[in-house]
């Protein structure tokens, strides 16, 4: 029997209790038989006296901890999930059920489970009752910020669009707060809740309970929504870009972004239209472009080389670490438009004399290889990039270009100037500002 099969015999329920939310902050209580779970977000400041609906904001609260669940569910993957503190239709259980099979794709994968999206949990609930509709206006975008290149572009463009910003930031860094006031705004207006996972669910992970990736873009967009209903905010503007839609391992449905993906965001958009009606909108603003698109557009704003960071592993220290996928991948875009000076201001190292990173480069560029689970871009855009840092470096080619040109011998660089990707729900009044970027 495997670990899997095991826990859910061993543990058969997982049951969301409630949420205690006040002025302060907002607790969630789950339970796996005799665990415990009590994750939290803790306001910085009081937002509860504005103009708002309560019973959407309550609605929120609930939706959040539905999105939270999942990350304390995995551990034991319990065949039943029941629901004490709020009402679910079929509609909403299903829902809820795509976004967590889909969402825990690498999960599965990297732990060796095979299961279904009928098989692999049960939801049990109340049916809700409707919300009353409101019509009151909204005003501004609320943007997560989470201090990397992207991010940086989004900000950017809406400034040039005329949009009025608050930043939205989860357990703040000093690399969201550089790209904040580099962006020329007071980090005093941001919005900065702080996310606290349960201890308990650490302590079952060293205990040897099943671990691993879940859809935590999910999380930021019901916490985006929480926050703007607060704030009427008319907008929730993500940075996810078109290459967010790409499988991770050939033949198999693993996208290690897919609360990133479209996907996703359409049937964001969707249960936001059909359980709260007049809302905040979400969307992409970059999902027209590619990450290459992206990169050359970031380039334009060297204010942001000193303080942007996208490395996962040196986040909490303000480093990039210059070992992992994610730097690499960074690396790579930039250089194509960067010379080695200012890469190596940015980063400091030179990443493309690192003999040791030659593995993870194949992952990030070759074909029938696994990409790094990391959010990285497509293999086309990799090449790309490779191929324009590789003409900029002729007369003194580092290794790992080297690498490249050996593996790509007879490499006809793909064009990406021009791309968009018209699948996308980016409103009439920003389109013009991503179209230039695009070109």
């Amino acid at each position: 029997m495997s670990k899997f099969q095991e826990l859910r015999k061993e543990h058969p329920l997982f049951i969301y209790h409630s949420y205690e939310l006040n002025e302060k902050s907002l607790t969630f209580h789950f339970q796996i038989d005799e665990y415990h779970f009590y994750p939290k977000w803790e306001f910085d400041k009081n937002y509860m006296n504005g103009d708002f609906s309560r019973l959407q904001l309550e609605e929120a609260a609930f939706s959040l901890g539905m999105a939270e669940l999942v990350s304390y569910w995995k551990c034991a993957c319990c065949p039943t999930v029941e629901i004490r503190c709020g009402g679910l239709s079929e509609w909403q259980k299903n829902w809820w059920k795509k976004l967590y099979f889909n969402g825990l794709g690498e999960f599965f994968y990297r732990n060796g489970i095979d299961t279904d999206l009928n098989g692999f949990m049960t939801i049990t609930a109340p049916e809700p009752e409707p919300l009353p509709k409101t019509n009151g206006v909204l005003n501004g975008a609320l943007v997560p910020v989470g201090g990397g290149k992207d991010s940086v572009v989004t900000l950017e463009l809406l400034k040039k669009a005329g949009e009025d910003i608050t930043p939205y930031v989860i357990n703040q860094q000093k690399a969201t707060f550089g790209c904040i006031k580099a962006a020329g705004i007071d980090p005093a207006n941001a919005v900065c809740p702080h996310r606290t996972i349960d201890k308990t669910l650490l302590e079952l992970n060293k205990k040897g309970f099943l671990n691993g990736h879940t859809p935590f873009s999910a999380v930021v967009a019901f916490s985006a929504l929480f926050h703007g209903i607060m704030l009427n905010a008319k907008y929730i503007v993500l940075s996810n870009e078109s290459s967010a839609n790409e499988t991770y391992v050939e033949g198999k449905n693993v996208n290690h972004q897919y609360s990133k993906s479209t996907e996703f965001e359409k049937d964001f958009r969707e249960y936001c239209t059909r359980i709260f009606g007049n809302c905040p909108e979400y969307f992409s603003l970059l999902r027209p472009l590619s990450e290459w698109q992206i990169a050359r557009e970031f380039v334009n704003y060297p204010q942001y080389f000193p303080v942007f960071r996208s490395c996962n592993l040196g986040g909490k220290t303000d480093v990039w670490c210059c070992n992992c996928a994610k730097c690499l991948y960074v690396y790579i875009l930039l250089a194509a438009f960067l010379d080695d000076k200012t890469l190596a201001d940015i980063f400091g190292c030179d990443m493309l004399q690192k003999t040791e990173l030659s593995e993870m480069l194949d992952g990030l560029m070759l074909d029938k290889e696994d990409k790094p689970f990391e959010c990285v871009g497509t293999k086309n855009e990799v090449r790309l990039s490779l191929s324009m840092a590789l003409e900029k470096r002729r007369e003194n080619t580092p290794p790992l270009l080297k690498r490249f040109e050996e593996k790509f011998p007879d490499y006809r660089p793909e064009k990406l100037i021009g791309f968009f990707d018209e699948n996308n729900f980016v409103p009439e009044k920003f389109l013009s500002f991503v179209k230039r970027a695009s070109i």
